[in-house]
């Protein structure tokens, strides 16, 4: 990770962090790989990413309570209004990072942007976020406290997204980090929690990551999530 995506990335939590936003959302995406150097310390975890992308989760119903411009927020530090795709999903633009904003997408789903008026953006809806939602850990960065998906939600959750990808080299990239951060989660013996977020999960989703975890011969985490350890 070059320092100038990391320098960005921590003056963007930390004004996040002071008008009250940052305790209400989490940060998702590929960037969780480094912020985890809390949960697993001791453990000579040694983190790398590879993207400029920095993905927030608003959950739904949105609890911030104040109205925050987040463009104008981040305006002096570089970062443009950006519009993705024909929808007009709204990302902000910098030349070392891309701050997008995402929510749950539940129901039949729409291919249309979620407005988040209060915050001057609208978030593009996805589905598996409320599993992640249900499972968050906080960690101390910097003196940032940043919230995150528990790191056993966030790779099972990489187990079923990457399966969706039409980029492979996405993909790749997905399924290696959640095969890392399951194997740092052994090392942690942290089973239990293991075990326990993917019990939460639908029947259909349990399926579908044995398989993926049968392929790719990772027969101690099946183990563990078949209950035979």
């Amino acid at each position: 990770m070059e320092k100038n995506q990391y320098d960005i990335c921590l003056k963007v939590l930390r004004r996040m962090e002071k008008q009250g936003i940052l305790k209400d959302i989490l940060l998702i995406g590929s960037w969780c790989v480094y912020f985890y150097d809390d949960y697993f310390t001791g453990l000579n975890y040694t983190p790398s990413i590879r993207t400029r992308d920095v993905d927030f989760l608003v959950p739904l119903p949105l609890k911030i309570k104040r109205k925050v411009d987040i463009p104008d927020l981040l305006k002096d530090l570089g970062f443009v209004i950006d519009f993705l795709g024909t929808k007009g999903y709204i990302r902000l633009q910098h030349p070392e990072l891309i701050v997008e904003f995402l929510v749950p997408e539940r129901g039949k789903g729409s291919d249309k942007p979620y407005p988040l008026p209060d915050l001057g953006i609208n978030a593009q809806p996805l589905r598996f976020l409320d599993f992640l939602i249900q499972n968050i850990i906080e960690v101390k960065f910097k003196g940032i406290t940043i919230k995150l998906p528990h790191p056993a939600a966030f790779a099972l959750q990489k187990l079923m997204v990457f399966q969706r990808r039409t980029k492979n080299e996405k993909a790749e990239r997905e399924r290696n980090q959640a095969f890392m951060i399951l194997d740092f989660i052994l090392k942690k013996r942290a089973d239990n929690d293991l075990k326990r977020i993917f019990n939460s999960m639908h029947k259909k989703w349990q399926d579908k990551i044995l398989k993926v975890l049968s392929s790719f011969k990772q027969d101690q985490v099946i183990e563990i999530l078949r209950g035979m350890v």
